[in-house]
């Protein structure tokens, strides 16, 4: 009886451990977590922190993990691979995105009290006109997720090529085809542009960090679920 008894403590115990330990997220069909597939890619996941124009963590973003279509993710790592070759790889500012956070960019918008972060991001722009500007949208492409906001980093010493403008700087200065940046910081813009378009990414004028996959596998779905 008593060796029973140890045996079904000793399973009950074994069975609780596991049951405590912490489960992958489940994310849904067609979406990975893209560090398992490009395991040496720069994140920095801008709206899980407070560096970004809100000045605050964003709505929906509970951790500091990149999620994509596992469609996208595989013509992400070919930039990557094709990258190391000058050099070069990838540091990823946003990825797969919660309509949840878009709907906190218009809440955001309407609240003229709120400009923490004007003379970083917008120093020019009043932000109730962002949407009407264009700078954001209230259906946005990452969150179909297959878009992604990117730059090239320097393998060797880890820094970032100068692109002439921040990411998700409010202003004409980020537009790709802007006058007002020198000769070195075009070309880098060009590198980008290139590799990405050569992986079937689009890219979009405005932002010179922003591109979209092609053949997206979800064209008209705008995902909620939270990044965790």
């Amino acid at each position: 009886m008593k060796k029973r008894i140890s045996i079904a403590y000793f399973i009950e115990i074994i069975f609780s451990l596991f049951s405590c330990k912490p489960q992958k997220n489940k994310l849904p069909k067609g979406f990975v977590y893209v560090e398992k597939y490009i395991s040496d890619l720069i994140v920095d996941l801008r709206y899980f922190s407070s560096n970004n124009f809100t000045g605050r963590p964003v709505e929906g973003y509970e951790s500091s993990v990149l999620i994509l279509s596992y469609k996208a993710t595989l013509a992400l790592k070919n930039v990557q691979e094709q990258l190391k070759n000058k050099g070069l790889g990838l540091k990823v500012f946003d990825a797969y995105r919660p309509q949840r956070a878009v709907n906190s960019f218009e809440v955001w918008s309407k609240k003229s009290e709120d400009v923490i972060a004007k003379e970083e991001f917008y120093p020019n722009v009043n932000k109730r006109d962002v949407f009407a500007l264009n700078y954001l949208a209230l259906k946005s492409g990452h969150t179909r997720g297959s878009t992604i906001d990117l730059t090239l980093v320097n393998l060797k010493t880890g820094q970032e090529l100068d692109m002439g403008s921040p990411f998700d700087f409010f202003g004409s200065i980020s537009h790709y085809d802007t006058l007002q940046i020198n000769a070195l910081q075009k070309n880098n813009r060009k590198i980008l542009k290139e590799v990405m378009l050569d992986n079937h990414f689009k890219e979009y004028p405005e932002e010179w960090w922003h591109f979209t996959l092609i053949d997206e596998p979800f064209p008209e779905t705008y995902f909620d679920f939270p990044i965790k």
